[in-house]
């Protein structure tokens, strides 16, 4: 029978153990937590007049705001293609700072050809990793659904999947698929009673409690053992050229 044990040799060599964090509860607890609600901003990939990706998103952010968060839905009409315009855009500006509003979002795109559509697509490409020191998405929550005009599928929410990743969010377990979406949603575009429905609900709650946890946590939680050694190598640099300065100038 093969066992399994541990290495014997517990040195770290290629590491700056004085810069290794050692997450303990104490680090995760806080004294006083943020008492507003929750931000959460929603996004949807369809510029029709009839978008079912809107309506479910519009639907998703009713369950929100009865759960008691605050949010907004960003419309993607008129937003340019990603590079075709500076970023200081009205529109690319609204979404950049809606962004950094939200503590939590929810991406909604169709599926076209087998992933998300590109409106939904260039609203991503438009929030960069990092504006300054400052990631426009970093820690902070995210769930993903989808519509299809046909029978169930999840590419598109798989290929969100990947992009939250990229984007450094936080996504949460659950997600949403609605099927012949054209059949779920009354002629008021009201999401009619259904299965699908229901796990709406079931990812908007648990998009909720994500983002409860996570959002007085996400400085901590997102902080990299190479973002801290990278700073105290610039920090060293600055000091070695500081003394270099103070010599020539004695």
């Amino acid at each position: 029978m093969t066992t399994y044990s541990s290495p014997s040799d517990l040195n770290l060599p290629s590491m700056d153990e004085t810069l290794l964090d050692l997450p303990t509860h104490d680090k995760l607890s806080l004294a006083v937590g943020t008492t507003h609600p929750p931000r959460i901003l929603l996004l949807y990939g369809s510029l029709r007049e009839r978008s079912y990706s809107r309506l479910l998103t519009e639907e998703a952010a009713r369950i929100l705001t009865r759960l008691g968060a605050e949010t907004r839905i960003f419309d993607p009409s008129g937003l340019p293609l990603p590079d075709s315009v500076p970023a200081d855009h009205p529109k690319v500006a609204e979404l950049r700072a809606l962004s950094m509003w939200s503590e939590g979002q929810v991406w909604c795109s169709p599926e076209r050809h087998g992933t998300i559509t590109g409106v939904f697509k260039s609203q991503i490409d438009w929030l960069p990793l990092e504006t300054g020191s400052v990631r426009p998405t970093q820690g902070r929550t995210l769930a993903v659904m989808q519509v299809s005009g046909g029978s169930q599928s999840f590419n598109a929410v798989n290929a969100l999947r990947v992009l939250g990743r990229w984007m450094r969010m936080v996504t949460i377990p659950n997600q949403s698929s609605v099927a012949k979406a054209f059949q779920e949603f009354d002629e008021a575009g009201r999401m009619k009673p259904s299965p699908y429905y229901d796990r709406v609900v079931d990812v908007m709650e648990e998009l909720y409690k994500f983002t409860l946890l996570v959002r007085d946590r996400s400085d901590y939680l997102t902080d990299r053992y190479s973002e801290r050694k990278g700073m105290a190598e610039e920090i060293a640099r600055l000091g070695r050229e500081a003394m270099v300065h103070e010599e020539q100038a004695q």
